[in-house]
């Protein structure tokens, strides 16, 4: 089964948005996305995202741009749980499963699918490769996904990493409606948000 989605969401964390458009095959997720931000400084990115099965990533691409000039990201994961950031070893993220791309809520998506954290109560700690905005640089990052609640559109899962923590709807899908103190979906002709 396939199922298709365009996903646009207010990111209130940098003062932009993000368009993502997500393919979701199985236990796999392909998506490629646009976000513009005005916090703290200016930026524009656009970035592709591919898994494996289990959503477990394969590789994401992303480019950057700044006033001061570009960067450039392809982040790989192999079989043997090894990344590489443009062709050289990240062993900080070694073992990780997923990349989370900051400011963006799509990559909250491939753990919670994983565990089936948006159906059912369950509790799973990660390690993430984290990639910062806009420079693009790579972190190891120790996260938390808790199911609290069901809702009408799906749950509620906490979001922990350090002294953070946000508890994040998701949809009957697994992807993210609302991220507070991140980003917040747009409904379906619900049009921009009025200030």
């Amino acid at each position: 089964m396939v199922a298709s989605h365009v996903l646009t969401w207010e990111v209130t964390e940098s003062r932009g948005y993000e368009t993502s458009w997500i393919e979701l095959r199985g236990t796999t997720l392909r998506a490629h996305g646009r976000a513009v931000g005005t916090r703290p400084d200016p930026y524009w990115i656009s970035y592709d995202l591919e898994t494996g099965d289990d959503y477990v990533t394969r590789e994401l691409r992303v480019h950057a741009a700044t006033a001061t000039g570009s960067h450039e990201l392809r982040l790989r994961h192999d079989d043997d749980g090894r990344w590489t950031a443009n062709g050289k070893h990240a062993p900080d993220v070694d073992g990780a499963l997923d990349c989370d791309l900051s400011l963006s809520p799509l990559t909250n998506t491939m753990p919670v699918l994983r565990h089936g954290l948006h159906l059912a109560p369950g509790r799973q700690d990660f390690l993430m490769a984290w990639v910062s905005v806009p420079d693009l640089t790579v972190h190891a990052s120790q996260q938390t996904y808790t199911h609290l609640v069901r809702t009408e559109r799906g749950a509620l899962v906490r979001f922990a990493s350090g002294d953070f923590r946000s508890d994040v709807e998701f949809d009957a899908e697994g992807l993210v409606v609302d991220y507070p103190g991140l980003a917040h979906r747009f409904s379906a002709g619900a049009g921009w948000p009025q200030p």
